[in-house]
């Protein structure tokens, strides 16, 4: 629980003005005019909108392949748009479906151009590939024409990118971004409250416009406020109606049940979304599940993308044959670096260390040696740091290029490491971690790896071990097959300068 700060009380002043120490004044002024029925015209409108471009990519798609110069590739039987009707439904219905299901019809989509734009992408390599296999599957007369295919499936969202960007930009440069926007007000402030009000102000196409925030219920502000004071928490209705508020959100969990159902209820009275910030669960967010348990709600932290076996099992597969792979490759490199290390530092090439994995088990990893035979001869272990006396020549170059990590592609073989994951620490530099850092074990939630989210942004050895462990909690919620290959490429291009 964050510290609370003392505040200067909450003071009325004439005209309904609330002071909070230095902070801005702020008054009771009306909120512009809103239209809160137009977000849903403007969705039904894109829906709509959506469905005439995909039809029309389709129907232009049909022109391309049969009635250009391309029509003779494949001596394609003598079509008729009829004939295509089906496909042309068929494959129309298809791609809105997935837009609906990737969420692309909501609120919250309408100014965010790049959001979008990404959707469409995503969801039209979908399309492309279903909609081919489905018409080859169930056999419709005629067959179709995987030209056809490839054509459509290029067009088509590119009319649809198109019309979107059309579509931003007049809605974004019209008096609708008010109506559009949710407005926000906090009860309470805090840390959270500040990153999420940061958040909203630096976003061109954000959702959300933070209005203000009023006092809590029993608590003071737990920092002092970046925006406007509006009040205090009795006058809370008065406030969301003067102010049209459209969402609420706690911020400061010190209250009683009694206050927190009271206030949900106001909102609930007022017709306004009530939300709190789960402050109790700092680490691992993404992974908080409600379910019931004989008709009661539990809130915890559940299952994040590794808990479930299936991502698990593909994590995995990918390990063995990129392990097995890197360890053919990598023997040329183990060899020519080894003997530079024997000939500079007579000695054993390979190092041995223990490290903390999975769970808090221990392991021996595997380098090649880029430090003195010596390096720790009075018994004390420590951290890397930059221009380390203790280093080899030869060293330096390799840490630079991470090529002193090349053998753990065995640890990976055996299971004792993956290739992307939160890099292992020693177990007798980090014994009192968890007591000093917040959330430190949470790290080992996950198989430690070769690299890993912390090491492609710069934070490795001797650095800012806080910024270190909120990679490594960030990769663990975020985790996806896509992004563990977005940190192996970039691996290949971040050296280390740290060493």
């Amino acid at each position: 629980m964050l510290p609370t700060l003392e505040a200067a009380p909450l003071a009325a002043t004439a005209g309904g003005t609330v002071s909070f120490g230095t902070a801005a004044e702020s008054t009771f002024e009306a909120a512009p005019s809103r239209d809160k029925t137009l977000p849903e015209r403007l969705i039904s409108l894109s829906l709509v909108c959506d469905a005439v471009v995909i039809a029309y990519g389709m129907i232009i798609a049909f022109w391309a392949r049969f009635h250009s110069r391309i029509a003779e590739i494949g001596v394609p039987d003598s079509m008729a748009l009829r004939d295509y009707a089906g496909y042309i439904a068929f494959g129309s219905l298809a791609l809105i479906v997935i837009l609906a299901s990737r969420g692309l019809y909501g609120r919250n989509m309408l100014l965010r151009l790049r959001t979008v734009s990404l959707e469409i992408l995503k969801a039209s390599l979908v399309w492309a590939a279903a909609f081919l296999a489905i018409s080859l599957a169930l056999k419709f007369h005629p067959p179709i024409s995987r030209i056809y295919v490839v054509i459509a499936s290029l067009l088509t969202p590119a009319l649809l990118l198109w019309w979107r960007w059309a579509f931003h930009s007049l809605v974004s440069h019209s008096e609708a971004v008010t109506s559009l926007q949710q407005r926000i007000l906090f009860v309470g402030w805090n840390d959270e409250s500040q990153k999420l009000a940061d958040h909203f102000a630096s976003d061109q196409g954000s959702a959300y416009a933070v209005v203000g925030c009023i006092g809590s219920m029993r608590s003071r502000f737990q920092r002092k406020p970046q925006t406007a004071v509006l009040g205090r928490y009795n006058d809370l209705t008065e406030i969301i109606q003067r102010h049209a508020v459209d969402m609420v959100v706690l911020t400061d969990l010190n209250c009683v049940k009694g206050d927190i159902v009271g206030l949900a209820n106001i909102c609930e009275r007022e017709m306004v979304t009530f939300k709190l910030i789960p402050s109790y669960f700092q680490i691992l967010v993404s992974g908080l599940h409600l379910e019931t348990v004989s008709g009661i709600p539990i809130l915890g932290v559940s299952r994040l993308p590794l808990d479930r076996c299936f991502n698990q099992a593909v994590k995995r597969a990918v390990d063995i044959v990129g392990a097995s792979v890197g360890l053919v490759l990598s023997v040329p490199l183990i060899a020519i670096f080894g003997a530079i290390v024997f000939w500079e530092s007579p000695g054993p090439i390979f190092y041995r260390q223990r490290r903390l994995g999975l769970g808090g088990r221990e392991f021996e990893i595997l380098k090649i040696r880029s430090m003195k035979l010596d390096a720790e001869k009075n018994g004390r272990a420590g951290w890397t740091t930059k221009n380390d006396p203790r280093r080899l020549a030869i060293g330096a170059f390799m840490r630079k290029w991470n090529i002193d990590e090349v053998p753990q592609f065995w640890n990976v073989l055996m299971g004792d490491m993956s290739l992307v994951g939160p890099r292992p620490e020693r177990p007798e530099l980090i014994r009192n971690f968890k007591h000093e850092i917040p959330h430190y074990n949470a790290r080992h939630n996950a198989i430690p790896g070769i690299t890993g989210w912390a090491q492609v942004n710069g934070l490795r050895g001797d650095t800012d071990l806080t910024e270190r462990i909120k990679c490594d909690l960030w990769y663990q919620e975020n985790w996806s097959l896509m992004l563990d290959l977005q940190i192996m490429f970039m691996t290949f291009f971040k050296r280390d300068n740290a060493c």
